[in-house]
């Protein structure tokens, strides 16, 4: 019965809803841009995708930052041994600088939960469409960072290759 109801008035609203004012416009949020973004960053992505052993060398090398874009807890929970954590949602162009420095063409790799096959906290999987490393790829190229590669490949946290740093505990 509560069930019903809820969907009741979910639908009696939406067509309040519907006639939002589109004249009503945000001049801090650019949507038109950001398509604009993302469909400029898409063949530079699908070029970008590294085979694991390739990202794990890369990974190696001096200079290079492996950014895990995760909450601080997920990362605290589990991460790639020498990744950094700074989250998605605390992207802006001073928290980048201080975490990456001050060469905008420094080499950074990421991966996120949709790179671990095992499906379990701290990384389980996201839908598809809305995996965090297409996210944070947009971002990063957005925020004026064009060295971003991407680990392409479906990995075992379990398999010590990895690296995987578990939480204390």
């Amino acid at each position: 019965m509560r069930r019903t109801l809820l969907l009741a008035l979910a639908l009696a609203a939406t067509p309040a809803l519907a006639q939002a004012n589109p004249q009503i416009a945000n001049p801090q949020i650019d949507y038109p841009a950001f398509q604009q973004l993302t469909a400029s960053v898409a063949p530079e992505r699908a070029a970008r995708l590294l085979a694991f052993d390739r990202f794990k060398a890369e990974a190696a090398k001096p200079g290079v930052l492996l950014l895990d874009a995760r909450s601080k807890d997920a990362f605290a929970a589990g991460h790639i041994a020498g990744a950094v954590n700074l989250p998605l949602t605390d992207f802006t162009a001073d928290s980048l600088a201080a975490v990456i420095g001050a060469n905008p063409d420094r080499p950074i790799l990421i991966y996120c939960n949709n790179n671990f096959a095992n499906n379990r906290a701290p990384v389980p999987m996201k839908s598809r469409a809305l995996a965090l490393n297409i996210q944070t790829f947009i971002n990063l190229v957005g925020y004026g960072y064009p060295n971003v590669w991407e680990l392409g490949d479906v990995i075992d946290f379990d398999d010590p290759a990895v690296g995987w740093v578990k939480a204390a505990g």
